[in-house]
C-alpha cells in the first residue's frame, strides 16, 4: 500500500504522520517528479515497504503541493450522481457528460481559491488517477489502469459555467485555483470497496462549517470502471491523466447560496483525508 504525496514539489511518501523522500528511498533521483512516481506506480508498494523502517519527517500540510501536478489531460463528468441531476434540474444523460479543466487550475490541498465572482460554487469529487496508459480498455480490465485515488474539489464560477446556449463549463471551471487536489494519491489497495467510498463537504468560516454535501460513490449512474473504458475509446490515456469524477448532490447553486471571501470550503473522503481551502477574493 502507498500514499504518494507532493512535498515542496518532490515526491514524497507517507506512512502515518511522516513523509519519505521518494527518490532518496529508491536511490533514482528521476523519481523526485510525482509525474514519474505515478508512472511507476507498480514500483511503489515496494518502495514505500522500503520506507516503512526509516523515521521520516513529519507531514506538515501546508507544504503539499497537488499529487499530481501537471497531468497531460483533466477530464470531468457532469451530472454523475442522479440526486445532483435532479437538483440541477436536468435530465440524465446517456454517456458520460465530460468536459476538461485545465491542468492550471490544479492547486495544492490547502492552496487559496482566489474567487472570480459572486457565484463561485463547490463541488467535492473523487478523482481517478491513470497510472497505466491505453487505449480501448475494456471495462473488465479499467482498475487495473488506475494508480489511484485522490479527493478533488471542481470549483464553479456558475456565472462563466452557463453563460450561452449551450453553455460551456471549461473555462468557468478552469480559473486558476479552481482545482484543488488531494492531500494524496492513495493506492486502491487502502480502499475496502473502491466503487463504495463516502466524501463530503462543508463550508464555514474559521471556527467550523455547514455539510453542505455528504454521499458515496456507489452512486455513482457511471462507475469509475465505465469511465476509464468510455474515455479510453475516444483518446489515448496517459500517465498522470486526470478523471474528476462527478459531484453529490447539495451544490451551492441548488442552495442560492455562494462562496464567500475567508470562507473556507472542507472536503473529506474516507481513506484519502481531508483538504481545506480558503477563499480568497483577487488581491
Amino acid at each position: 500500500m502507498f500514499r504518494l504525496i507532493n512535498v515542496d514539489g518532490r515526491a514524497a511518501l507517507q506512512i502515518g504522520d511522516r513523509y519519505h523522500d521518494l527518490a532518496s528511498v529508491a536511490g533514482d533521483e528521476r523519481l523526485a517528479d510525482p509525474m514519474a512516481a505515478i508512472g511507476r506506480f507498480d514500483e511503489l508498494h515496494e518502495f514505500a515497504e522500503r520506507a516503512s523502517a526509516a523515521a521520516g519527517e513529519p507531514v506538515d500540510a501546508d507544504r503539499l503541493g497537488p499529487c499530481v501536478p501537471s497531468p497531460a489531460k483533466v477530464f470531468a463528468i457532469g451530472l454523475n450522481y442522479g440526486r445532483h441531476a435532479a437538483e440541477s434540474n436536468m435530465q440524465l444523460p446517456p454517456a458520460p457528460l465530460t468536459f476538461t479543466k485545465f491542468p492550471s487550475c490544479l492547486v495544492g490541498p490547502t492552496a487559496d481559491v482566489v474567487l472570480s465572482g459572486d457565484t463561485v460554487d463547490w463541488e467535492v469529487e473523487l478523482v481517478v488517477v491513470i497510472g497505466r496508459g491505453g487505449r480501448h480498455i475494456a471495462e473488465a480490465d479499467a482498475w487495473s489502469h488506475v494508480a489511484g485515488l485522490t479527493l478533488g474539489q471542481d470549483i464553479s464560477d456558475r456565472t462563466v459555467q452557463l453563460t450561452g446556449a449551450p453553455p460551456q463549463f471549461s473555462l468557468g471551471k478552469s480559473f486558476d485555483t479552481y482545482g484543488p487536489i488531494g492531500p494524496a494519491l492513495v493506492s486502491i489497495d487502502q480502499f475496502p470497496d473502491p466503487d463504495d467510498i463516502g466524501l463530503w463537504c462543508e463550508v464555514g468560516d474559521a471556527a467550523g462549517g455547514e455539510r453542505m454535501q455528504d454521499g458515496r460513490t456507489n452512486d455513482l449512474i457511471f462507475p469509475v470502471a465505465n469511465l476509464v473504458s468510455y474515455l479510453s475509446s475516444i483518446c489515448t490515456l496517459e500517465p498522470g491523466d486526470l478523471v474528476f469524477t462527478g459531484t453529490p448532490d447539495g451544490v451551492g447553486a441548488a442552495r442560492g447560496r455562494f462562496l464567500r471571501d475567508g470562507e473556507f470550503v472542507t472536503s473529506g473522503a474516507e481513506v484519502i483525508g481531508t483538504m481545506r481551502n480558503r477563499c480568497v477574493t483577487p488581491a
